[in-house]
């Protein structure tokens, strides 16, 4: 991949208006995003309208020659089409322009390759590369060498990868990987049976791509453990998140929730990498409350709503009860911060809307809270010490009897405590 400081390579992107697609402007400018992600540099851009794909070659004939007097002009070796091409359509596109031909799926590919920290992260964009390498051995020359972000293939070159990954070796290689991902799955299960033991809310932050979530959870972090040392990558740069992180939120009245960050979507999320981060993604589906993180600043917010909960439907997880975080309203017109129902306008660059988005996720993860007067036997005195610790202790006081204590806790602990203590107001 070519470093952002080296000088980037010039690309045209094309493009295939269907009549009864919707999205496409935003599709080409998102397509400029991911190409700009990649380092690479849009120069121009060519488009059809048509009833259908062109099969053979994506384009008509006539386009393919716009496109040749395009390249010659603009002086450029590389074309990126914004739809994921066949392996035939790569081998006669490459044939008839003489060029190196990309697609969208390869963009994010490379982006993914590229971000990847963790071992999990990396196996699954190695495996989602694979999975689409693998038919499209022949053909892809360049566009296959440009993906030297997987581990185990970094730095090397077109025709050696070629070499390399003839079929068998790819399928054993998919194989091996998958096997160890399936132990890091099963590692990630047990944490998720644990957590769901403890009984504590988890409240997922979902959104597209670089709208703010880690930004987000950065700033609950900072605003309710400022000795934290667990802050999570973020950065304004598209899938600047791969890797779930998960996080505790303790809050001033002893309430807390897991609060988990997610990979961000992007529209045409290839399918081989829903399928490669699907036991990431699943974190989305056992979460309790999704916080739906919106780039309101940004011009197409409406269509990145409607992706995100596009992809989350795929997942499973479009039942979950969902608030809206407005992000980057600083940017914009909209006062803030501001809460509207389920939605809060805010700025976490600011810090502004912090507090509203709080008390929004309190009302829905706490609502199977009880407030209760009990009096707790003084031969009972570690549950005294279990709700100082775990509850809201609004008042303490002691009496003959024993400790006498007005909480508010969950449902829960309630039921599990009910016969070690004394309700008062079910006695008077």
């Amino acid at each position: 991949m070519t470093e952002p400081n080296e000088t980037k390579q010039k690309a045209i992107i094309v493009g295939v208006q269907l009549k009864n697609g919707t999205d496409f402007e935003y599709a080409m400018m998102e397509l400029r995003n991911l190409a700009d992600a990649c380092y690479i540099e849009v120069v121009d851009e060519l488009s059809q309208k048509a009833d259908r794909i062109n099969p053979t070659h994506y384009i008509g004939t006539g386009k393919i020659q716009e496109l040749r007097a395009l390249m010659e002009a603009r002086e450029c070796e590389l074309v990126v089409f914004n739809d994921e091409l066949s392996p035939s359509q790569i081998r006669n596109l490459e044939a008839e322009l003489a060029c190196t031909v990309i697609d969208r799926t390869i963009l994010i590919l490379d982006i993914f390759a590229e971000r990847a920290k963790t071992r999990e992260a990396q196996l699954q964009v190695e495996v989602a590369r694979l999975q689409y390498s693998l038919p499209r051995l022949v053909g892809l020359r360049a566009s296959l060498g440009r993906q030297g972000g997987g581990s185990g293939l970094k730095n090397r070159g077109a025709g050696e990868t070629k070499l390399e990954l003839d079929r068998r070796r790819i399928e054993e290689r998919i194989t091996a990987l998958q096997a160890e991902l399936e132990k890091l799955v099963a590692t990630r299960q047990n944490q998720r049976k644990k957590r769901k033991k403890n009984e504590m809310p988890v409240v997922c932050l979902v959104g597209y791509t670089n709208t703010g979530k880690s930004s987000l959870m950065n700033a609950l972090l900072e605003a309710y453990d400022p000795d934290t040392t667990k802050q999570v990558f973020a950065k304004d740069m598209l899938f600047a998140t791969l890797e779930t992180s998960v996080r505790s939120i303790e809050l001033p009245d002893n309430k807390s929730f897991l609060l988990t960050d997610t990979v961000g979507f992007v529209s045409q999320l290839p399918h081989h990498l829903i399928k490669a981060f699907r036991s990431t993604l699943e974190e989305v589906t056992e979460a309790d409350l999704l916080v739906h993180v919106v780039d309101y600043a940004h011009e197409d917010y409406e269509q990145l709503v409607t992706v995100t909960n596009e992809t989350l439907g795929e997942l499973g997880a479009d039942g979950i009860p969902t608030v809206y975080a407005y992000n980057k309203c600083d940017l914009t017109e909209h006062p803030y911060p501001m809460r509207s129902g389920n939605s809060v306008y805010m700025s976490v660059k600011e810090g502004q809307g912090i507090q509203e988005l709080i008390e929004v996720v309190r009302s829905h993860i706490f609502a199977n809270y009880v407030k209760k007067d009990i009096l707790i036997p003084f031969n009972q005195g570690k549950l005294v010490s279990y709700f100082n610790e775990h509850a809201h202790v609004m008042s303490t006081s002691y009496e003959a009897e024993g400790t006498r204590m007005l909480i508010e806790c969950s449902t829960a602990d309630y039921e599990r405590f009910k016969n070690d203590f004394v309700e008062v107001d079910a006695e008077s």
